[in-house]
């Protein structure tokens, strides 16, 4: 089996692919819609995309794609926590209080305003395209004194000395990943990891039809099917259509999954089953 994930090496994407997929083949690509090609192609059996982040909210592109360009079943969901460490290069490792730039993704920088604002407040911070190209930048250039802010795997993955361990501002925050394959998927995952089941649709409402979307969550409410997540998208097809990405706690059944989805479909929904699958949460 081979895996392609939103590289480069050693991001929290990597990460996730190492845990949920361990000893498998891993392919990095440069972007979420090369991902998405490479099993369209047949370059890779399974693509891990980024899908949301707890402070950031949802990852649009991989939304958009994975509805307007390609048909691609989801097939699990890992969540990661988001634990970010200061690393220098091991030559500064003595002076790294000394340091006046501090390299990262935007994001990363942003989930550690408050350690950066008091520990190095007015310093310097440069944006890079990936926590692993950041630390990539700090350790083939040791005359530069700066540090680099990443994951375990970054430190490790480049040789960079970890001098302040989880500097990020909330413990809370997280990412998921889609499991995205054209088949079943034949591995196993760690066991421990599994949290539940999901099951995804992509529900479109009938045009001007006056309390629709009430109708839609009615539907689930009084068969008791809990919703984890909805969330609007536009249609693309004209100002104001959004369709709705709704997420329930509990695997495809024969009865109650599918009766409400006829009962959408009779007040002129158009409903699509994204994938029923499980989702697993990533401790590390």
């Amino acid at each position: 089996m081979k895996v392609g994930y939103l590289g480069p090496k050693a991001t929290f994407t990597n990460m996730a692919v190492n845990q949920q997929f361990p000893g498998v083949e891993s392919i990095p690509f440069l972007t979420i819609p090369n991902c998405f090609d490479a099993v369209m192609e047949d370059k890779v059996d399974v693509a891990l995309v980024p899908v949301e982040n707890t402070l950031e909210g949802s990852v649009n592109i991989t939304l958009d794609y994975l509805i307007h360009e390609v048909s691609l079943p989801i097939c699990g969901e890992v969540t990661v926590p988001i634990k970010q460490h200061l690393m220098i290069h091991p030559l500064r490792k003595d002076k790294w209080r000394e340091i006046d730039v501090v390299y990262s993704h935007s994001h990363a920088i942003a989930q550690c305003h408050k350690f950066l604002h008091t520990e190095f407040n007015g310093i310097v911070c440069e944006y890079m395209t990936s926590t692993a190209a950041a630390a990539q930048f700090v350790k083939e250039n040791s005359n530069i004194n700066g540090a680099a802010i990443g994951n375990s795997l970054t430190a490790e993955e480049y040789g960079l000395e970890i001098v302040r361990h989880h500097i990020h501002d909330s413990n809370n925050n997280h990412t998921r990943f889609l499991i995205l394959s054209k088949n079943p998927l034949s591995y196993t995952a760690p066991s421990s990891n599994l949290a539940g089941y999901k099951t995804s649709l992509m529900v479109t409402l009938p045009s001007d039809r006056s309390g629709a979307l009430h109708q839609v969550l009615s539907a689930f409410a009084w068969r008791k099917l809990n919703l984890v997540k909805i969330e609007s998208r536009p249609t693309k097809t004209g100002l104001g259509n959004y369709f709705f990405l709704i997420d329930l706690d509990r695997k495809m059944d024969d009865v109650l999954i599918p009766g409400a989805i006829a009962e959408l479909e009779a007040i002129g929904c158009e409903v699509k089953i994204l994938g029923s699958y499980p989702f697993y949460n990533l401790e590390k």
